[in-house]
């Protein structure tokens, strides 16, 4: 039988923490000498019916007469993963290498862990290893009446094909990473945290660990805070001198610890000296609490050993951590209002959900977001991050209907391009607001590329984040940029407009027949726009300007900038101006210097400056762009074109001896052609440079600006993230300073955008399929009317592992 190429050894992978469909967590590793008995006793506990699914026999010895041949070390042509439970072996898949691309897998789930996704699981990371080797097929044999299995490889959003004869199926699934493999895995996912996270989110009980039985403290400081709220679950105070029954601290039940508490614990808050949170996780675990905050600073954080350990401990028992270093959570909503945290004003229940490295900066955006008279849903002080981190919060806000937009303080990613693809998926359903603080790796290049792309709303700071909520969760998203100014005083007006045009945004001429109309409602001072009503306009005829305006169809959005003045009534004006905004449906701000964050009122968002309603009314508009383009899928992967490619620079690297290669002109061509990239000589045209390559953080980069021999490139450049949809190169070509240019303005002939388009997509799909792909450089390529041809070419290989996408689906390592 012919084999891999790779030694047994070579097919060993490390543990992976995996969240199961109902949330609780399991281990997926390769298969070791000393699980012998464990697979032994898989076999021989589940059902005969189990048995007849996988081995087409309800035989026992079947069973054992496979064991045997999996545990034989002279066959060398098979390997396989197994998956643990709180330490039992649940699951089984294994691999039996045919050639040096294809194998024939078969999988086994213990009876009482079906339905719980780990075939899916097993699937997703055998495949893994499988390519890591060069195995793109998997071939399975499956009785027809195996729908379980059936369904797993149907759901795995890998390519198959099936074939059914005399009872049974037979399957044949291309492992390489597509869209479709990525979607149906991230779905799942999503789900798994919403169930992972619910103890955390939305608790049913609480216990404190650490509160002094004297007034003061920490501990103590976030009990009355929970207390003072309208937590509407069981709330109980852990002391290790609660030794005796019905003692009492504060006025609540108190246990020696947390498994003496006779009702089951959803979620741990845990403020004790350092030394100790150690033994409390481990009692949390031992009494199958959901999850746990740690509060306590001063723990061994991130990849030291006590930080390891604590995550380690947590996930053999299916708990969530959050912190060390955490300043609490919040949730308002689901179980009253819950406040576990250090947040001295509360706000009002909503729809904003906030995530955070830093305490300090969150409380910050709920204070501020409470002035905007924006709602929130919850709160994570996210702490050292060992465990839970932004992309698990996104994912379980994601399908949470509550949420309506979720903002973010970041510090650092784990995960950059697990994080763009969680925030992307996010984005495309509601607003994601973010904050990068301090210097990341690659940020000057990678966190703007990566928002940009991802649809997240870059903003500068705490404020940015409340205002642009604001406008995110009070007024609907606009559908274009055409902006109506209207005021009581020409100058504001005018000053007004200018922001607008400045931020972007569109002040366009009313026709003449729209101005004619408002004329007829007001005696205006100015009709075109901005629209001037006067300083003595009465609430009555502000409202129908305003509603005339938002009806015309000429505009999208309204800033309606108001000077107070003793000639009308600041509160009744504004009052007119909303109900003009509820009608229509459209969104409008209000500037309004005299207005209290008190005065809030339905239909109303409103700022005291104009150039903050500006800013934040643009943010929206940009992203409600971003979003009517952004439902569109990756271009379509070829896999035998990957795997082509891929092979071809492995192949390449070998022949020098594993040391870089660098290529140039036709020497590059076995690695461009099958993404129908190609040299051409030609004259004429915008000369521009097309470049990829690698970042350690973010992965494969593509970047795209003015030729090195037409100009300065950094001057005029976007960068991109592989692979590359075709909207993401629509948009990133029409950021350039060079698009008019390109799009044919001032007697210029258009050029073939679309062929620029399609390069780009190419560049990033080649990026993302061929890791060894260190650096590509196309300059220059021609931008002409008739398409865009690449008169030279460098490529630079050399060996790498591929970048983690976070797929398979697995936890953060711990």
């Amino acid at each position: 039988m012919p084999t891999s190429q790779a030694s047994p050894n070579e097919w060993v992978v490390g543990p992976s923490d995996v969240l199961l469909a109902d949330g609780s967590i399991a281990v997926i590793r390769s298969l070791r000498p000393e699980d012998r008995e464990a697979v032994l006793d898989l076999h021989e506990h589940v059902s005969e019916d189990t048995l007849r699914l996988r081995f087409f026999t309800a035989s026992r010895e079947a069973g054992r007469r496979y064991v045997d041949r999996l545990f034989d070390p002279a066959h060398t042509d098979q390997f396989a993963l197994v998956a643990l439970v709180r330490g039992r072996l649940a699951g089984l898949a294994t691999a039996e290498v045919l050639s040096a691309e294809q194998a024939e897998v078969a999988f086994l789930v213990s009876d009482q862990d079906r339905g719980r996704g780990l075939g899916s699981l097993l699937l997703e990371h055998l495949a893994a290893v499988g390519r890591t080797h060069g195995l793109n097929r998997f071939d399975a044999d499956v009785l027809a009446d195996n729908y379980g299995m059936l369904r797993v490889f149907r759901g795995a959003g890998f390519a198959v094909s099936r074939r059914a004869e005399h009872g049974e199926v037979s399957v044949e699934l291309r492992t390489d990473v597509s869209a479709a493999a990525l979607d149906a895995s991230d779905r799942r996912e999503w789900r798994s945290e919403a169930r992972s996270l619910r103890p955390l989110l939305a608790p049913e009980s609480v216990a404190v660990v650490g509160v002094r039985r004297a007034a003061g403290g920490i501990g103590r400081a976030v009990l009355d805070a929970i207390a003072a709220g309208d937590y509407s679950g069981r709330l109980c105070v852990v002391h290790p001198a609660a030794v005796e029954e019905g003692h009492v601290i504060a006025g609540l039940p108190a246990y020696a610890t947390i498994a003496a508490i006779p009702e089951p614990v959803d979620l741990a808050v845990v403020v004790v000296p350092p030394r100790e949170v150690h033994d409390v996780v481990a009692d949390a675990c031992a009494a199958g609490v959901g999850a746990a905050v740690v509060v306590s600073s001063g723990v061994t954080g991130d990849g030291e050993p006590v930080g390891r350990d604590l995550v380690a401990m947590a996930r053999a028992h299916s708990v969530r951590l959050v912190g060390p270093n955490s300043q609490g959570v919040l949730s308002l909503g689901a179980v009253g209002t819950l406040n576990a945290s250090f947040a001295r004003t509360l706000p009002v229940a909503g729809g904003l959900a906030v995530a955070t490295q830093s305490g300090g900066v969150g409380f910050t955006v709920l204070d501020l977001a409470r002035g905007q008279g924006v709602g929130v849903h919850s709160f994570v002080s996210l702490g050292a991050k060992l465990d839970v981190s932004s992309n698990d919060l996104l994912a379980a806000w994601g399908d949470d209907e509550r949420v309506t937009v979720a903002a973010l303080y970041l510090e650092s990613f784990g995960n950059a391009v697990k994080f763009a693809r969680t925030a992307r998926r996010f984005a495309e359903r509601k607003p994601l607001l973010a904050v990068v603080g301090g210097t990341t790796p690659g940020g000057s290049v990678g966190v703007p590329a990566l928002f940009a792309q991802a649809g997240v709303i870059s903003c500068r700071g705490a404020a940015d984040i409340a205002e642009a909520a604001a406008v995110l969760t009070q007024q609907p998203l606009p559908e274009g940029f055409r902006v109506a100014v209207v005021s009581n005083a020409g100058g504001m007006g005018l000053l007004v407009s200018g922001m607008a045009e400045g931020e972007g945004l569109s002040v366009p001429r009313l026709s003449d027949q729209a101005q004619s109309s408002l004329e007829q409602l007001a005696p205006l001072v100015a009709a075109a726009n901005p629209v001037d009503v006067g300083a003595s306009v009465d609430p009555d005829a502000l409202r129908s300007v305003v509603g005339a305006l938002l009806g015309s169809g000429e505009v999208d959005a309204a800033v309606v900038a108001l000077v107070p003045t003793t000639l009308a009534d600041p509160v009744a004006l504004r009052t007119a101006v909303a109900e003009a905004a509820l009608v229509a449906a459209k969104p409008v701000v209000v500037v309004a210097s005299d207005a209290a964050p008190d005065q809030a009122m339905p239909g109303l968002t409103v700022f005291r400056t104009p150039l903050v309603a500006v800013i934040a009314l643009a943010r929206a508009t940009r992203y409600a762009a971003w979003r009517r383009v952004s439902s569109e899928d990756q271009a379509p992967v070829d896999t035998a074109r990957a795997s082509d490619a891929r092979t071809w620079a492995t192949k390449r690297l070998a022949e020098g001896g594993g040391s870089p290669a660098l290529l140039t002109g036709p020497d590059a061509g076995p690695l461009l052609s099958p993404y129908d990239i190609e040299t051409a000589h030609a004259e004429g045209g915008v000369e521009l440079a097309v470049e990829a390559f690698r970042d350690d953080a973010y992965g494969a980069l593509v970047r795209i600006g003015v030729s090195g021999r037409a100009g300065d490139m950094l001057q005029d450049e976007v960068h991109l993230l592989a692979p590359i949809a075709p909207s993401d190169a629509a948009r990133a070509l029409r950021t350039l300073r060079i698009w008019p240019l390109l799009d044919g303005v001032r007697g210029h002939e258009r050029v073939d955008v679309e062929a620029l388009e399609r390069l780009l997509v190419a560049v990033g799909r080649l990026a993302a399929d061929v890791p060894q792909l260190a650096h590509l450089s196309l300059d220059p390529v021609l931008a002409r009317p008739d398409g865009a041809p690449c008169l030279a070419v460098t490529a630079l290989l050399s060996p790498a592992e591929s970048a983690d996408t976070g797929f398979p689906r697995r936890l953060r390592p711990s």
